[in-house]
């Protein structure tokens, strides 16, 4: 054949394999058998093969390919992806629908409401480049996400290539169908691996693979519910968005309404309460969204979420089983925890084993006995929690149960501190606390180590590889072969991304070292205020608490925790192997005595800056105190515009807000900081 021909050809097998793909997997009405389709995919495959000038990143046999990452690139999203406030009950729609009408400028009678199901997964980003994906992250904190891209090219619905050339930027939920995670939790169960807790923790595992062939085994799929961003195409309202994500080849959920009073709204929620369960996916809510994108415009943002959209969650399901036992656990702070072991029972989609039971006062205020049954719920369809007792079920056999007096880990005393409700482990050398706080500073939000899950800490501890986090950073190869699921390409990653987290800013280490009292946002402002962990180890408790963020339990937690010997010599450690002591963001800025122009006033960034990005520039003028919005309304004082600044530059000329060049912006900051 030549070449020519060929690539006729593979333009002709493209076409027909994206077309029986959309009809298989988004309109679920295949018109192929499984086995002409894989001889269209095998002859595509021998083509490109021969002629492998003629591959595109966007042919339908690369949805699985390339060697496994070693990790995953940070993206920053150009908007960021805020999540939704939430509504409990039908009074909270209503008060949202009151405050939508209060703020809009339109009539009543103008406000639609696009009323969605809430597909249970992970929320992704999507860049197309003149139709062609070229990249896919997830959310992560809405800010900066991970890409997936190569995960994600293995969702068959997902389009490689859309019908128009267009640039846009896409926003959906990846998930699991409910077949699919029975099926893989089946197997995970026959070869003794840990199940998956729901089908959203299986999607979000899936998809966090660095092999995207383990992801391609797990038939996952994806619905688009939102346009970020699009070039050279002007929409009105979300319905229209929505069909036009269709029309582009797209799956976009077909149960979604449009309503134009808030009462309708609820009667479809209520319809769809029962309904939930016949869906072949899992969903925990509905999505209620402003259809006016000038009205979205109008409405605005608040830190965390946008004032046009609210998800409403279904009440948690309940189930009646009987509580077989309760056993302890000690966390990394020596807090002992109570956990009812339940008679399994099916609730919410997943089979239940075990609740929380929180402390000894709520055990006494409930009154649970061993052997009671029980009333359990999942609180936001996530956490069992037993929340009753049913006493008239009773039949004399029940157990009165007492809370152990010694650790269960190390024997040592169980005391409660003045103030709390919990018991308490002080031992700092109790090995349960020891492995958890091993977890903690591993995870994700501290040092985020990957390959590093609480399952392979447990390993390595076990084998008394590493007895404090400090071990972490001596581990050589010679001491991981041999150990479960360790091969070499999977020590190498390890290793690599253990001497990665050397690099980490302070307040990464200072949240991984487990601080009472002190969670990621303090351990930032201790990172900006002090900016090296030695300075912040000689603080006193009246220093600390000049800190705004930071109250005396906290100060005196801090200032505890270094003046203990054995922390000393961890933290010793961690410095002498290499592990980076101080903080590498954004400086803070003490704004009592500047005479900003920033300060107290709503600023939005637009357009490309190119000296910062867009997240810096928000922490310098949120430093300064400033409030950096998403939307340019009346209440904005100043909009900063980059480079190809559109539509938010349009309207705040037209407002009359006060527009800065990144030049005029840069200038501004400068004089400040001098």
């Amino acid at each position: 054949m030549l070449k020519e021909q060929a690539q006729a050809r593979i333009e002709e097998l493209h076409q027909l394999i994206n077309h029986h793909n959309y009809q298989y997997h988004v309109m679920d009405q295949p018109t192929i058998t499984d086995q002409e389709y894989d001889q269209l995919m095998q002859e595509l495959i021998r083509l490109e093969e021969q002629f492998p000038e003629l591959l595109r990143p966007d042919s339908p046999s690369q949805r699985v390919g390339g060697q496994p990452l070693s990790s995953f690139q940070k993206v920053e999203h150009k908007i960021p992806l805020l999540s939704l406030g939430n509504a409990f009950n039908e009074q909270d729609l209503r008060d949202f629908d009151r405050r939508v009408r209060q703020s809009a400028r339109d009539g009543e009678d103008a406000i639609s409401y696009m009323v969605e199901l809430k597909i249970d997964g992970l929320a992704i980003s999507l860049t197309y480049e003149n139709g062609i994906l070229v990249r896919g992250a997830t959310r992560g904190d809405g800010s900066v996400g991970e890409d997936i891209t190569n995960n994600l090219k293995t969702i068959r619905s997902l389009p490689l290539r859309l019908n128009e050339p267009v640039t846009i930027e896409v926003r959906g939920e990846a998930y699991l169908p409910k077949k699919e995670f029975e099926r893989i939790n089946n197997e995970r169960e026959q070869e003794g691996e840990a199940l998956f807790a729901n089908p959203r923790n299986a999607a979000a595992g899936s998809l966090r693979q660095l092999d995207p062939k383990i992801a391609a085994k797990r038939s996952l799929d994806i619905f688009l519910y939102g346009i970020g961003s699009i070039e050279g195409k002007t929409l009105t309202a979300h319905s229209e968005g929505l069909d036009y994500l269709e029309t582009l080849g797209f799956k976009v959920n077909k149960e979604r309404r449009l309503f134009h009073n808030i009462e309708d709204v609820i009667t479809f929620i209520q319809g769809w309460t029962n309904k939930r369960k016949d869906l072949p996916y899992e969903i925990d809510g509905m999505v209620i969204k402003v259809d006016s994108y000038t009205l979205q415009e109008s409405l605005g943002m608040t830190a965390k979420s946008p004032r046009w959209a609210i998800a409403y969650k279904f009440p948690a399901e309940e189930a009646v089983t009987i509580l077989e036992d309760i056993e302890v656990n000690i966390g990394r702070t020596g807090v002992v925890t109570p956990t009812a072991v339940l008679k399994p029972i099916a609730l919410a989609g997943t089979t239940v084993k075990r609740a929380s039971l929180h402390n000894e006062d709520i055990i006494r205020e409930k009154g649970i006995m061993l052997g009671d049954h029980v009333i359990v719920k999942k609180a936001g369809d996530i956490i069992p929690e037993v929340v009753g007792v049913l006493p008239e079920r009773r039949t004399g056999n029940e157990k009165e149960y007492h809370m152990p007096n010694h650790c269960p880990a190390c024997e040592s005393d169980l005391i409660r501190l003045e103030g709390e409700v919990a018991l308490r482990c002080i031992n700092p050398k109790c090995p349960a606390q020891i492995l958890e706080g091993m977890i903690h500073f591993v995870s994700r939000d501290a040092m985020n180590i990957d390959g590093l899950g609480e399952r392979v800490v447990a390993q390595l501890y076990e084998h008394q590889l590493i007895k404090s986090v400090a071990d972490l950073y001596t581990l050589e190869r010679e001491q991981l072969i041999g150990l479960e699921r360790m091969g070499e390409k999977s020590i190498q990653n390890l290793l690599e991304a253990i001497g990665k987290s050397k690099e980490n800013s302070l307040e990464k280490l200072l949240f991984g070292l487990g601080i009472r009292l002190v969670g990621s946002k303090a351990a930032k402002v201790l990172a900006q205020k002090y900016e090296t962990l030695e300075n912040l180890q000689v603080a006193t408790e009246e220093e600390l608490m000049a800190i705004n963020e930071i109250g005396p339990k906290m100060a005196d937690s801090i200032v505890t925790y270094f003046n203990m010997p054995e922390v000393q010599e961890t933290i010793e450690r961690l410095a002498n192997l290499g592990v980076n002591m101080t903080y590498k963001g954004a400086k803070g800025v003490d704004i009592s005595n500047i005479d900003s122009i920033f300060k107290d006033k709503t600023i939005v960034l637009t357009g490309t800056l190119h000296q910062l990005t867009r997240n810096d520039a928000a922490a310098k003028l949120e430093a300064l105190g400033a409030k950096v919005t998403g939307s340019v309304t009346k209440n904005t004082d100043i909009l900063i515009a980059g480079e190809k600044a559109g539509s938010k530059l349009t309207k705040a000329t037209e407002l009359g807000i006060k527009v800065m060049s990144e030049e005029e912006f840069l200038q501004e900051l400068n004089q400040i900081e001098q």
